[in-house]
């Protein structure tokens, strides 16, 4: 990979594989994004560098990135909307206190309290596995009669 001057600007762009994106949203969602333009929904999303361009400094070009979305969720009601905002809001917050805003590069983004208290009404990976358990042990016990 190449090596960049600290002070580059790196442009960044979305490649065209939306496939985790359109998984993420309810039909409803996704009928609203095309029947009511500027309507906004919120996701948290995980973006992976897929290829990168790097050019020759006599070229008058910014180096790109290409970032696919790997992981994403969106919000499905007003509730998890409001927690996933509050988090944005509290990242943002810490970025303005470590005055990183404007900051290229990786920057202090430590808001493990604000995701834990946003996150507390929500299933832990545990409670979600426990869950997916007895869903498997209920279907393997059912007994149909047949006549």
């Amino acid at each position: 990979m190449p090596k960049l001057d600290k002070d580059a600007a790196v442009e960044v762009k979305l490649d065209s594989t939306a496939a985790m994106l359109e998984a993420s949203l309810t039909e409803e969602q996704r009928r609203g994004l095309f029947e009511y333009p500027g309507m906004c929904v919120v996701v948290v999303a995980e973006l992976t560098s897929v290829t990168y361009t790097g050019h020759a400094n006599t070229e008058d070009k910014a180096p790109q990135v290409k970032l696919r979305m790997t992981l994403v969720e969106a919000a499905r009601d007003d509730e998890q909307t409001r927690l996933v905002l509050e988090v944005m809001r509290a990242m943002m917050r810490r970025r303005k206190m470590d005055q990183t805003l404007d900051e290229i590069g990786p920057g202090a983004s430590v808001v493990e309290e604000s995701v834990a208290a946003a996150l507390a009404g929500h299933p832990t990976e545990t409670e979600f596995e426990v869950h997916e358990e007895r869903k498997r042990r209920r279907r393997g016990t059912r007994v149909e009669q047949h006549g």
